[in-house]
């Protein structure tokens, strides 16, 4: 993937699982802007995707002609890392929410 499809891919990506972070995270996180909510799921993105590689993805055999890295550990879409972008995306609107400290009066 080329830089430009890879700045697409994490800026799209990044709305959608923040936003599906930001429904998943307890409570009321309805305070932090969009633009935090984007930048948590870019975040949740990419730390997400490097949680599992490391606790997951490194002894996977190789498929479909290469090895597998951390943005492609397995044969197909990825269904468990994208739970661990989903999931780290939602701790990262809580502490997003608790270090903004914005109210909704």
């Amino acid at each position: 993937m080329d830089v430009i499809g890879f700045i697409l891919v994490t800026l799209i990506g990044g709305v959608i699982v923040g936003l599906l972070g930001k429904w998943l995270a307890p409570g009321d996180k309805d305070n932090i802007p969009f633009w935090l909510t984007i930048v948590c799921g870019i975040g949740g993105m990419l730390i997400g995707s490097f949680i599992y590689w490391f606790i997951f993805g490194q002894n996977n055999p190789p498929f479909d002609g290469h090895e597998a890295t951390w943005d492609n550990a397995t044969n197909g879409v990825d269904w468990w890392r994208h739970i661990w972008q989903v999931v780290t995306a939602a701790v990262l609107v809580v502490i997003a929410s608790g270090v903004t400290g914005r109210s909704k009066a």
